[in-house]
């Protein structure tokens, strides 16, 4: 029998928490295009993967900026 690992996917309130920002901030982070959700009717989700990308987007422009 295989195991399969399913990656969570994050409500907006707690993909925010995370990432150390306000609920306002990620719906801009992802109206600008900068971070990747799905929308399911009236929900939204964030895939853990999605928020790695973000976080190492995050990561690439601080490098960026001090160099």
């Amino acid at each position: 029998m295989t195991t399969t690992t399913v990656d969570p996917l994050y409500t907006v309130e707690q993909a925010a928490r995370l990432l150390s920002i306000s609920r306002t901030e990620l719906f801009h982070e992802i109206r600008r295009g900068r971070l990747r959700s799905i929308k399911r009717g009236r929900s939204r989700r964030i895939p853990a993967e999605w928020l790695n990308d973000y976080r190492t987007q995050l990561i690439t422009e601080g490098i960026e900026e001090t160099a």
